[in-house]
């Protein structure tokens, strides 16, 4: 069928599915939302659990995005960390923010046993230091993690847990959460959207929305009449919603996946088999997959999907942690849209009393997305007091406008990579 999925590790191991049809004509619910992602599929499923009315309308495929591209790590916290948080909303509403996000890492968990989703779940993640100032950094994080947060699932790794976990002469230390893990987030989001239609949401795939007004969203062959509309297109929504567009740059992120590398070499690379991603700004993330390869990602473009060499790129960079897989064989390279916001804080509001957004999730998307969806569900049954604690989070657009705000990004990400260097 048109608007199929971009080739990757994830829709090859996904498999096919039969597809669902396009909206023609009009329908009515209590709500629309538009997005097909995580954020979109888990608001469609709270909703509907709370007795809405719901259609979801999505442009290309169930996880056609960001939320079936990306490195599947679901990791406590949002992407600006908490003492941005502090300074942002106050103690009191970083603290919340802070409650919402480990307990989006629980919500997952949840999802995935309560809908028996089969999308290879994995516990376990490793934050990784490659240089004295990192570890003293990390120190200071469980530290704070345990006594300002009360969170215990966290612990310190010295250098020789790390080289016993993680065969690779990079890293001096780590912290590892418990709590945290990986998955297939293709086949979870997919998983989500079938939860959802067993609750009584009508999911339409193929349906682009061309226009919103009060009370209806177009697509480019139907219209769905809501009360509600819930807008959940992240760096895909596009010009739909020109406000939203301001607060958020897509960024390209890119991944590799080897061959099959066996059971017992695999194992050899992370004996713990957590994800593991290091604490550069230009970072790298990888795991292992259910059918032991390696999955890699950390290079990123700025210029949206634009040409890039992607494979070499990210291979050089997995034979810097990996010197052993330099005959491994690349077999699969792909590329996706995150939306960064300028302060990495997560997007949550109201285009109008009746229109919700949820965007800018900034790299953190696996679980904050799924809680996302979550809160606004909460939100219009009238118990908003979470969701507006994120609504109160101030953003601002990206310097330079339309024509320099890319370039402007690429320079200062290039600050932080010679950081990185030094």
């Amino acid at each position: 069928m048109a608007n199929e999925y971009t080739p990757s590790y994830y829709a090859a191991a996904a498999g096919p599915d039969t597809g669902r049809a396009s909206l023609t004509g009009a329908v009515s619910a209590d709500v629309c939302v538009v997005g097909g992602g995580i954020a979109g599929c888990s608001a469609a499923l709270h909703l509907a659990e709370r007795g809405y009315s719901t259609v979801l309308i999505e442009q290309h495929r169930i996880g056609w995005g960001a939320s079936g591209r990306s490195g599947g790590e679901v990791i406590h916290g949002v992407a600006c960390g908490q003492r941005s948080l502090e300074r942002l909303l106050g103690a009191i509403g970083a603290r919340t923010v802070w409650e919402v996000a480990t307990e989006a890492v629980r919500l997952t968990r949840s999802l995935i046993a309560r809908h028996d989703i089969a999308c290879d779940w994995v516990d376990g993640y490793m934050l990784t230091a490659l240089k004295p100032r990192h570890d003293r950094e990390l120190r200071a994080e469980v530290d704070e993690l345990h006594t300002r947060y009360d969170y215990h699932s966290v612990r310190y790794m010295p250098l020789e847990e790390v080289r016993a976990s993680i065969c690779s002469a990079r890293y001096v230390s780590a912290m590892f959460d418990a709590n945290a893990g990986h998955l297939q987030p293709l086949a979870y989001t997919r998983g989500l959207a079938a939860a959802a239609e067993r609750s009584g949401v009508r999911v339409f795939e193929g349906s682009r929305a061309v226009a919103i007004s009060p009370g209806c969203v177009r697509t480019q062959d139907g219209e769905v009449h809501a009360r509600y509309i819930v807008l959940c297109g992240n760096a895909y929504l596009g010009a739909l919603a020109p406000p939203l567009a301001e607060r958020i740059i897509p960024v390209a992120t890119h991944l590799i996946a080897t061959e099959p590398l066996g059971e017992d070499r695999a194992r050899t690379l992370i004996a713990n088999n957590a994800a593991v991603s290091d604490m550069n700004w230009a970072l790298d993330y990888f795991h292992r997959t259910a059918d032991h390869r390696l999955l890699f990602g950390g290079a990123i473009s700025y210029a949206g999907n634009g040409h890039f060499a992607a494979r070499s790129a990210n291979r050089a960079r997995m034979l810097r942690v990996f010197p052993q897989l330099t005959t491994a064989r690349i077999e699969y390279t792909w590329s996706g849209l995150l939306d960064l916001t300028a302060n990495r804080a997560p997007h949550f509001g109201r285009l109008a009393p009746d229109v919700y957004f949820l965007q800018g999730f900034s790299g953190h998307g696996i679980a904050l997305a799924g809680i996302a969806g979550k809160l606004v569900a909460e939100a219009l049954a009238g118990q908003a007091e979470r969701f507006d604690v994120f609504a109160r989070i101030r953003h601002r657009g990206f310097p330079g406008g339309a024509l320099a705000r890319r370039p402007l990004l690429a320079l200062a990400m290039l600050y932080y990579r010679l950081r990185d260097l030094l």
